[in-house]
């Protein structure tokens, strides 16, 4: 596992799981977040494209986000392609317990310092409701994005639950040989 691509809804352990395999395995960790959003906002899809592009150029990358319209300067050039596919409730549960954390000044991160209990929790287009309405409208489209990719060739592992990630964390560990993925999904079709 050279190229890496990870991606689900918020609250997943997107940058966790990332920041672990660049650790772990020596290659460089991109959030394609903080490629598109810069001080003076969001980058044009173009240019957007062309920088994440040029990450998933090198030799060895781990790139995270949920940007499926990248998928063919992302996910089709990597080796394996991660979905953190959680359920709704655990998603809408951690989405709530990292606001409340951040709100209560617990984190200094700059997403922290912009976020407001109306941002987070009461604006029509707060944190909680908008991770609600694209795990809705978005799971689809990504089992049909994801399937497409798998047929190019990509390794896809399916990860459904915070200890199936554990387990193929472990077996990131042992490596190819001894791997066996302990439940994993390869690679599926449906939501």
């Amino acid at each position: 596992m050279r190229k890496i691509a990870l991606f689900g809804p918020p609250a997943t352990g997107k940058t966790t799981l990332a920041r672990w395999l660049s650790a772990e395995l020596g290659h460089p960790h991109t959030d394609l977040d903080d490629i598109l959003f810069t001080p003076d906002g969001p980058l044009p899809l173009p240019e957007f494209r062309r920088q994440a592009g040029e990450v998933t150029q090198a030799d060895a990358w781990i790139v995270e986000g949920n940007f499926s319209k990248l998928a063919d300067v992302v996910w089709h050039r990597a080796d394996v392609l991660v979905w953190l596919d959680f359920p709704l409730p655990l998603i809408m549960y951690r989405i709530v317990r990292r606001s409340l954390y951040q709100l209560t000044g617990h984190d200094d991160s700059p997403q922290a310092q912009r976020l407001t209990w109306s941002k987070a929790f009461f604006n029509r287009r707060s944190l909680l409701r908008t991770a609600i309405r694209k795990y809705r409208n978005n799971r689809p489209r990504y089992a049909q994005q994801v399937s497409e990719t798998a047929a190019l060739g990509v390794k896809v592992v399916r990860l459904r639950s915070p200890h199936e990630v554990l387990r193929w964390r472990e077996d990131v560990l042992k490596g190819p040989a001894e791997s066996h993925s302990h439940g994993a999904t390869r690679h599926t079709t449906g939501p």
